[in-house]
């Protein structure tokens, strides 16, 4: 019964040791995220629906949201110029304001886009 309570409290105490550890890798992963500035081409992802190809027209600047925090909230991160029309679902843009990441969305009225690379 003593080697079974030494190793119950063996096995707790190398688990506390181990959750910080993997909290920070988590952090050291969304550090290294691919972001995007000024002046680099990116695709914007829609489902493809009629209304999204009506409303997004060439020329459009489009403002672009991060989810953020615990309680997910929208925060400003840049602005989008539509460059083309790629295939059904992909619009092409070129960033012409602030920092955006791969997972962002693309706002314009009720039209949302997802940020992908562009290829």
């Amino acid at each position: 019964m003593k080697k079974f309570s030494m190793l119950f409290t063996a096995a707790i105490l190398s688990m506390i040791v181990a959750m910080p550890l993997a909290a920070h890798a988590g952090e050291k992963k969304a550090k290294s995220e691919v972001v995007m500035k000024m002046g680099n081409k990116l695709h914007l992802f829609h489902s493809g629906k009629v209304d999204a190809q009506k409303e997004i027209a060439i020329g459009d600047v489009i403002t672009v949201y991060r989810e953020v925090g615990k309680t997910p909230t929208a925060k400003e991160v840049g602005q989008v110029k539509v460059l083309s029309f790629i295939g059904e679902h992909y619009f092409e843009a070129e960033i012409v304001k602030g920092e955006i990441k791969i997972g962002d969305i693309a706002k314009k009225d009720a039209t949302s886009l997802l940020v992908q690379p562009a290829k």
